[in-house]
């Protein structure tokens, strides 16, 4: 690769990182799970636009450390060969001068990246991370670096992110707080959470480029998709009917394809890309945790700000969809696991697991203001309760909060839009 043109765009890039140092950005909690003066690796992994960027900048200057910065999701990149890689180190050297930080963003970009980076890290550099791709991440780093590394997921704004970055408060204690807050949650509902898609008035358009350069250039060709047209039918079927069970003999019928190992590759793009985030169900055996499983879009503007999107306006599929990623946020960080469970004689949306052990069961229903919904919901989670001997059982509305009793257990109702700010 030519040396000039390197130069040239870790110039304009340096640019970019010195304005980003001048901006105020909007701070997430992730923030802490990042430690710059580790001598692991540190990467920050989610979907395109969740704000990957923003947050590590925000962490680099809060830190007050020199760091260099290079970017790969540019164009001129695109044809970078790994053995380019050392070349654009000795011209990080020229323009920065000696630094012992360096943030790399959307580095799975160039093959072969974690041999550039191991031997960075060989050498005692600090380095931060950003990805869109969770198998590639995951498994190479797993692979290559041998856990010389330490892993972050980011989702887009939470709830609680969402109110801190268009300054509404949190706080529902008056009658009037309540109101305020139940308003914003029913603009969050339908708007959901990516940073830049609150700033714009074309939110269609904007969602349509997101996910249109998802399934390009992040799935399609880097795992060189033969049915492109199939995979991104199957893709949009998946966020049109989120939540869903995914059924991989229906999909391939549906979408004409021949081969069920085919179908379920085209589904795992999808999650490794953070488009959908999978949920298995609960049970203590391997082969039915594995087998079924339902997709989740991971931000509910992906759920109809879409051309052709037909997944309407279902109040409860929304959020159900937002309950769940906050689990995750929440969960994940502590190494616990979620499920759903599932029988005949009932349902429970979301089961918490640390190891083997059921640490609560969680309900989730719009409105259960008909009181056959609401005796279906306390149902589902006695017989999960009573499966999975736990006794911490919530049930997530829209409504009130209050605690039921029901054959001898506490079931606490909490409004959506408390239980989203109020931090455990």
């Amino acid at each position: 690769m030519d040396k000039e043109l390197v130069l040239t765009v870790l110039n304009e890039q340096r640019e970019e990182f010195l304005a980003k140092m001048n901006e105020k950005i909007c701070e997430r909690p992730k923030e802490a799970l990042v430690d710059l003066d580790s001598n692991l690796a540190q990467v920050v992994i989610g979907i395109r636009r969740s704000g990957k960027s923003s947050m590590c900048f925000n962490i680099i200057k809060k830190s007050g450390q020199k760091f260099a910065y290079l970017n790969f999701d540019d164009e001129r990149f695109s044809k970078l060969q790994s053995e380019d890689l050392n070349l654009i180190l000795e011209c990080l050297y020229k323009i920065y001068g000696d630094f012992n930080h360096l943030f790399i963003d959307e580095i799975q970009n160039v093959d072969e990246w974690y041999l550039f980076v191991n031997r960075l890290l060989r050498t005692g550099m600090h380095i931060l991370i950003t990805g869109s791709n969770a198998k590639l991440l995951s498994g190479e780093l797993a692979t290559h670096l041998t856990g010389r590394n330490m892993t972050t997921e980011l989702f887009p704004f939470s709830f609680r992110e969402y109110c801190d970055y268009k300054n509404i408060s949190t706080l529902h204690g008056t009658t009037k707080e309540k109101g305020l807050l139940e308003a914003a949650f029913d603009d969050y509902l339908h708007e959901g959470g990516f940073p830049e898609l609150l700033k714009t008035n074309r939110k269609q358009t904007y969602i349509n480029t997101l996910v249109n350069n998802i399934l390009t250039i992040d799935i399609e060709k880097r795992y060189s998709v033969k049915y492109k047209t199939a995979f991104e039918n199957i893709a949009n079927h998946l966020l049109n009917n989120s939540p869903a069970k995914i059924n991989y003999a229906d999909l391939k019928k549906e979408f004409g394809l021949n081969s069920d190992h085919t179908v379920e590759n085209y589904v795992s793009y999808t999650k490794n890309a953070y488009l959908v985030a999978g949920l298995h169900k609960y049970s203590t055996k391997r082969k039915i945790r594995i087998r079924d499983e339902k997709a989740y879009a991971v931000d509910v503007a992906l759920m109809n700000n879409r051309e052709n999107a037909m997944s309407g306006e279902n109040l409860g599929w929304r959020l159900e969809s937002i309950v769940y990623i906050e689990l995750l946020r929440r969960f994940h960080p502590q190494e616990c696991e979620v499920y759903y469970y599932e029988e005949t004689a009932g349902e429970t949306d979301f089961v918490i697991c640390r190891g083997n052990t059921v640490i609560q069961l969680v309900q989730v229903s719009y409105d259960i203001s008909n009181p056959k919904t609401l005796k279906r919901e306390i149902k589902g989670l006695l017989l999960a309760s009573e499966k999975t001997k736990c006794n911490n059982l919530l049930l997530i509305t829209n409504w009130e909060e209050k605690t039921i009793t029901a054959d001898g257990k506490s079931i606490v109702v909490v409004p959506a839009y408390s239980w989203l700010v109020d931090r455990e």
